[in-house]
């Protein structure tokens, strides 16, 4: 998704620098074309020459170079996005404030592409009025912001200022190149990964979900503007950090918190693999190894069922993993469970890196199915083009 793109990549006087050049690389091996501007104070913590090696481009850094076009007007006609990392307070209040009096500002000023800013620095200064106006003064004017990360910062400060991860910042480039906030005012909950079923206070009953899907669906709402809640089992990556997350480990946990905040969203997407059957009695003691073990199992209530009995307004999206007549088994349920929308997807793709999946709604039969195949990130936003097409029609 970021193949051919043209990323304007301005990079500012902050420590988190250093992490750029990762970010280069990453940008790069996605098969983006980078041109790199750099600020005075940039150059301080890292040399042209390591950008200008990785993207194989000449870096700019003077507003006034005679041996060259007037770079910040043909740097910006060339852009598909900007993106300024790590956006100091310094860098955000200039352009908040029309000031520009260097080639990074003088090219925003001149730009008519999408700009993304990602602020990075002191958690005090993150969180000083002055500089959250001028944020909210340039989301008014539809400049992307992806928000620093809590955690332990170079100053020796904990709290809210850390740049990024660089995959986070990959993520939002690829919405954002081919997105805008088209899911701002509404409300999405998702679920995601495999719920987990004690036997004992060791043992448990699971299955091979990653949680990589629902993830991938909640940060693409998210990022397209959307107030996500994110209810989650066990999963096998890290949370987004910006989505707001509820843990529920067991089938139980889930449906209580799913009922208890279904009524308050306009779409759910329940992508999280349930268990059907639980232990109907856990042990509260490890049980001792023996030559046989009978567990007995009790059906788990039918979340999505119960969702889609008592579904107002709500659009609702379930997903069906098969392992044969996939779309014939996949379009009973969702006839049988009353839903907006199935995504239906073959068990032999389980795990792997990229994805096929079938796409079946309302009134529709599995022969008008819509087929997508590519990354979880890729089929999370086709997920949701589907769902906005829906709406608007």
């Amino acid at each position: 998704m970021l193949d051919n793109k043209k990323i304007l990549f301005c990079l500012c006087g902050g420590i988190a620098v250093y992490k750029c050049v990762e970010l280069a690389s990453q940008m790069v091996k996605e098969g983006a074309i980078i041109k790199t501007i750099m600020t005075k104070s940039a150059m301080e913590f890292v040399t042209p020459l390591t950008f200008q090696s990785i993207t194989k481009n000449t870096v700019s850094y003077k507003l006034f170079n005679h041996e060259a076009n007037i770079e910040h007007i043909s740097l910006a006609d060339w852009a598909d996005i900007i993106v300024i990392v790590p956006a100091t307070a310094n860098i955000i209040g200039k352009i908040a404030n029309g000031i520009a009096d260097d080639l990074i500002t003088t090219t925003v000023m001149a730009s008519s592409c999408p700009k993304l800013i990602v602020p990075a620095m002191n958690v005090n200064m993150y969180e000083n009025p002055i500089l959250q106006e001028n944020i909210n003064k340039l989301k008014s004017f539809d400049f992307m912001f992806l928000e620093p990360e809590i955690g332990r910062l170079a100053c020796g400060y904990e709290g809210k200022g850390r740049m990024p991860a660089i995959d986070e910042i990959i993520y939002a480039l690829k919405v954002y190149l081919h997105h805008q906030a088209d899911l701002k005012g509404k409300s999405f909950l998702v679920t995601a990964g495999a719920s987990i079923e004690k036997i004992d206070p060791m043992r448990y009953i699971t299955n091979i979900s990653s949680g990589k899907m629902g993830f991938a669906l909640a940060r693409a709402a998210y990022l397209r503007g959307g107030q996500v809640t994110l209810i989650y089992s066990s999963v096998a990556e890290k949370l987004p950090y910006y989505v707001k997350s509820i843990q529920a480990l067991s089938a139980k946990e889930m449906h209580d918190q799913v009922l208890r905040l279904f009524p308050d969203f306009d779409c759910v997407i329940s992508c999280a693999a349930v268990a059907d059957f639980t232990p109907q009695n856990p042990s509260p003691v490890k049980i001792k190894k023996s030559e046989n073990l009978t567990i007995e199992l009790v059906r788990t209530i039918d979340i999505l069922k119960e969702m889609g009995e008592k579904k107002d307004k709500q659009y609702l999206i379930g997903f069906a993993a098969e392992s044969e007549n996939i779309l014939k088994n996949a379009h009973q349920k969702l006839e049988n469970k009353n839903l907006n929308m199935i995504v239906a997807n073959d068990l032999k793709m389980a795990g792997k890196t990229d994805s096929e999946i079938f796409i079946i709604k309302k009134n529709q039969n599995e022969d008008s199915s819509i087929q997508y195949q590519g990354d979880k990130f890729f089929l999370a936003n086709k997920i949701l083009d589907e769902y906005i097409n829906d709406e608007t029609t």
